[in-house]
């Protein structure tokens, strides 16, 4: 499993990873925790690369039909941007009733998940991966998110809330969605899993033969639903350390707040903003003297904290464009550049409530056609995306 120590903070080292994937074995292995996945995806959430990078990236050596595995993967995360667009805030609600009311879960994570001391090899090797690399297999995040919520009776939100801050590729979307695809909130039915499930895609220290989910799916089924108590747990002693989360930078990393001092070097000057959901160059058409600044709106992080290294592998990529980098509130931000005759950035709904007022957001690039109606599966937003598209190279 790929760490933040392998995973560099860089364009050149996305375009290299890019340059790696094999659609066949994607395709073949990509359920498999140690499979042929991409491990694009905190380059992906960050904007270092796009989806049209990567799509294009992959094309360049082989053709691709539109339903192949690694295309529909991509469309996932634009679905998941879709849904976002479409129910705002409403992402960290329950879209519908699940299985069993959401006044039936636990609204707090208990401490013997967080600690890795559940007694359940998966559950607790998953925890260790998460904090030890700020990665983890999107079959591993099912399989955690499931004991949570089906074999543990913890609410969704409380679940996805712990992940997406430990996760060096959080996306409010991706994750939170995700969550409720396997709660049953956001999808028909629960998602359920057994240990014949894990043997079959993990090493052999993950597997966990006689803990609670080595059971038929039925009897899971009726858990999930309430008709059934799930099996007494064994906890195991020594707990792993949750990482300590930050709601602001380390203070080596150079951030500052903006000098009020300095306030009459952006006067009549453009100004482009480089955040966290898009590290990466400025666009061609900005006037050749433009200013670029890092920021990181204190609005965001107060909500969402990040563990160190993510605060330092965020600022290394974003000072790679942006050596002026600030830390600072949105009603901070505007005064600092009042006098600018333009401020620019990406949109991105993790920000731009805050940035809307007062500044230019051009749009986040896509890779599929609008959708413009909202679409409540994955399956009904694919049809209509790739209508009358028959290879992936239409969508670039």
């Amino acid at each position: 499993m790929a760490g933040t120590d392998t995973l560099l903070p860089r364009r050149d080292a996305a375009l290299a990873r890019i340059a790696r994937v094999h659609p066949a074995d994607y395709a073949r292995t990509r359920n498999h925790l140690e499979g042929a996945v991409t491990g694009l995806s905190p380059y992906l959430t960050h904007g270092v690369v796009t989806l049209r990078d990567v799509l294009a990236g992959v094309l360049e050596r082989e053709p691709l039909a539109i339903g192949h595995k690694l295309v529909f993967e991509l469309g996932w995360r634009e679905f998941f941007r879709h849904v976002w667009a479409h129910a705002g805030d409403d992402i960290l609600t329950s879209l519908h009733p699940g299985p069993l009311p959401d006044n039936a879960y636990d609204p707090v994570l208990p401490p013997d998940i967080r600690e890795a001391r559940t007694g359940v090899p998966v559950i607790d090797e998953a925890v260790r991966t998460l904090y030890a690399t700020g990665t983890l297999h999107n079959h591993a995040r099912m399989w955690l998110a499931s004991y949570v919520v089906h074999l543990r009776r913890v609410h969704w939100r409380a679940g996805a809330d712990w992940m997406v801050a430990h996760l060096l590729d959080g996306d409010l979307a991706s994750n939170h969605l995700s969550w409720q695809w396997v709660a049953g909130t956001g999808s028909h039915k629960p998602y359920l899993f057994d240990a014949q499930n894990v043997a079959r895609y993990a090493p052999a220290h993950w597997h966990s033969p006689g803990t609670v989910i080595d059971q038929s799916y039925e009897a899971l089924e009726r858990i999930a639903r309430g008709a059934s108590r799930p099996k007494d747990r064994a906890r195991t002693p020594g707990p792993t350390a949750e990482p300590p989360l930050r709601s602001a930078p380390p203070p080596d990393l150079g951030v500052r707040a903006p000098d009020a001092a300095q306030a009459a070097h952006w006067q009549g000057r453009t100004v482009w903003l480089v955040h966290p959901w898009a590290l990466r160059a400025p666009p061609a058409d900005l006037p050749p003297d433009t200013e670029v600044i890092g920021v990181y709106l204190r609005e965001h992080h107060t909500a969402w904290p990040w563990p160190e290294a993510r605060w330092r592998w965020v600022d290394a990529a974003m000072a790679a464009w942006a050596p002026r980098r600030w830390f600072v509130d949105a009603a901070g931000l505007a005064a600092a550049l009042a006098g600018a005759t333009q401020v620019r950035a990406v949109a991105d709904p993790h920000i731009t409530r805050w940035l809307a007022p007062f500044v230019q957001l051009d749009p986040a690039p896509t890779l599929f056609p609008h959708v413009e109606r909202r679409c409540h599966s994955f399956s009904q937003w694919w049809t209509r995306a790739t209508r009358g598209i028959q290879q992936a190279g239409s969508l670039l």
